[in-house]
């Protein structure tokens, strides 16, 4: 049986290993470790923040100062 803890701890490892991928340009694999993030956050049933919300918050604002 998986446990919270153990979802938990994966939940820390995707998060790790989304901003590796980022950080290197691997931006497929930084969306595929960030919807690993969000699935595992809602099996969790912890609502968590989402770590990424300020990237997001970021890649809004320079949509919108682009169009």
């Amino acid at each position: 049986m998986i446990t919270i803890e153990t979802i938990l701890i994966e939940m820390k490892e995707a998060e790790r290993k989304a901003w590796d991928s980022l950080s290197r340009y691997k931006f497929q694999m930084f969306g595929y470790w960030a919807a690993i993030w969000v699935h595992l956050n809602k099996l969790s049933n912890q609502k968590q923040s989402n770590p990424f919300k300020n990237l997001v918050k970021t890649a809004r604002k320079v949509r919108n100062d682009h169009n």
